[in-house]
């Protein structure tokens, strides 16, 4: 399988195992992965997630000053980055703790490289849908692909929640999408009470997309019943 698409995506890896990081960087490279970035804490984490804007974070549950469920919930203060657990403990009880967090998997150490690396696929082909196309909105491109807008001449990254958004309503491009469909897009089965999350996303979205995000002329709202996406040709 070509997963070119995917090797381009940035990869943020946490641990305060040099070894570790160093073996883990070793075989996401050898598999095609170039854009790399790693951190050995809680504060090194999330100075990187600001910084860099990653499209998956691999987190270990234990760190010297905190633990990856602590780190994921700060992160996901600035970013929806799609998050794997690395930890050597293999109880229940730390699983469901990280996936009743929002986590999108865990893997425990020890673990085979084939295995790490099929996840994350896994993950990154779930959260990022190579068949989207580039889109031109007014004044910008939004290039699916990349996960990112180009906006007079700037690079904006977008979370893998904003892509997801954008995705669902560029597939539908004029169209009304409902606000329960774009709920349910990003946060699956009973997305009741998301309404106010998904309102905090569009607003992030126009301030990336539009010239000025309180006059929108490419997301548009539709009183009382969604949103539109006007594309130019």
């Amino acid at each position: 399988m070509d997963n070119s698409f995917l090797n381009r995506k940035k990869l943020l890896l946490v641990d305060d195992e040099p070894d570790l990081l160093k073996m883990v960087t070793a075989i996401l490279k050898d598999d095609g992965f170039e854009n790399i970035i790693t951190a050995a804490s809680v504060r090194e984490g999330i100075a990187a997630a600001e910084k860099e804007q990653p499209d998956l974070a691999v987190l270990d549950v234990m760190l010297p000053d905190g633990d990856g469920f602590s780190l994921m919930q700060q992160i996901r203060l600035f970013t929806d980055v799609p998050v794997i657990f690395l930890t050597a403990k293999d109880e229940a009880a730390d699983k469901l703790a990280g996936l009743g967090l929002g986590a999108d998997d865990y893997i425990a150490k020890p673990f085979l490289p084939q295995e790490l690396l099929l996840r994350i696929y896994a993950v990154l082909r779930r959260c990022y849908k190579e068949d989207a196309v580039l889109i031109k909105l007014d004044g910008c491109t939004v290039d699916f692909s990349r996960a990112e807008v180009q906006k007079a001449g700037e690079i904006i990254p977008l979370t893998a929640k904003e892509h997801t958004l954008l995705e669902t309503l560029a597939r539908n491009e004029g169209k009304i999408v409902t606000v329960d469909a774009l709920c349910e897009a990003l946060w699956g089965e009973n997305p009741f009470g998301y309404e106010n999350s998904l309102n905090a996303h569009v607003r992030r979205i126009r301030e990336k997309i539009e010239a000025d995000p309180s006059k929108p002329v490419s997301l548009i709202t539709i009183k009382g019943l969604g949103y539109k996406l006007n594309t130019r040709k």
